[in-house]
């Protein structure tokens, strides 16, 4: 989505869901940070001081601050429950007219669930997906 993301996500013995949120938003900042400055359009300019901007109060963050604060994780229970989480991650696109279809966006693993190319690697699930 343009302006947040959904995932799935799994914690393991060695690492707990906010270390992987923690380190997947500094690597994501610095790796965004990285390219607007790289290429210094007119656009990306603004982006960065829309990023300086929003750390101006912050003393933890030095210079761009890119992902809000917190997250809204929700604990999977249930297989009912996981493909429920994951049809509604690759049908949020479509609710928003983004793309018609779930698979036609092109950062969603809805695509992983076809027989066409894919951006992203994920661990697809076996079970169909239930589209609306």
């Amino acid at each position: 989505m343009p302006n947040h993301v959904h995932m799935i996500i799994q914690a393991t013995e060695q690492f707990t869901i906010s270390e992987i949120l923690r380190d997947l938003k500094k690597f994501t900042a610095n790796t965004i940070i990285k390219k607007l400055s790289d290429k210094k359009t007119v656009e990306n300019i603004n982006i960065l001081n829309k990023f300086r901007e929003a750390d101006k109060h912050l003393t933890r963050i030095r210079n761009y601050k890119v992902w809000q604060d917190g997250n809204r994780p929700k604990l999977i229970y249930s297989n009912k429950f996981l493909w429920e989480k994951l049809n509604y991650i690759h049908n949020n696109p479509v609710e928003k007219e983004i793309c018609n279809k779930p698979w036609d966006y092109l950062f969603s693993s809805a695509t992983n669930y076809t027989d066409k190319y894919s951006l992203l690697d994920v661990v697809c699930l076996s079970v169909p997906l239930k589209t609306y």
